[in-house]
């Protein structure tokens, strides 16, 4: 996504203009606050953040799908295939990354697939 000047503002304006640029976001904008002329955050809607949550745990998803195909296909081939517990090992490391920088980002948790 290619960001226009109007979306870069500094720390300095976004300090003193907050509520407007919230509105704005609100409406749709996004925002680049840049610090010391460096770009360093974004401001976003919370739309589109939890948008961004939701295709990245379906992106988790379709990955952990995948493993579970691959390994079906190599059982049903016959070929060597990893031990199970390396498998839901795998798969358990997977979730808890999932969990700590779905917290680290400071989204709270709440359904069936957060457990």
């Amino acid at each position: 996504m290619a960001f226009t000047p109007k979306d870069v503002v500094s720390l300095s304006q976004a300090r003193a203009n907050l509520s407007e640029l919230i509105d704005e976001v609100q409406k749709g904008a996004d925002k680049i606050i840049t610090k010391n002329g460096e770009a360093s955050v974004a401001l976003i809607s919370t739309e589109k953040l939890e948008n961004y949550y939701r295709a990245e745990r379906a992106r988790i998803h379709l990955l952990l799908l995948q493993d579970a195909k691959e390994a079906v296909t190599a059982l049903k081939s016959g070929e060597p295939s990893e031990d199970a517990r390396d498998f839901f090992g795998r798969l358990r490391a997977r979730l808890r990354t999932e969990r700590e920088e779905r917290e680290r980002n400071g989204q709270q948790g709440g359904g069936a697939d957060d457990k």
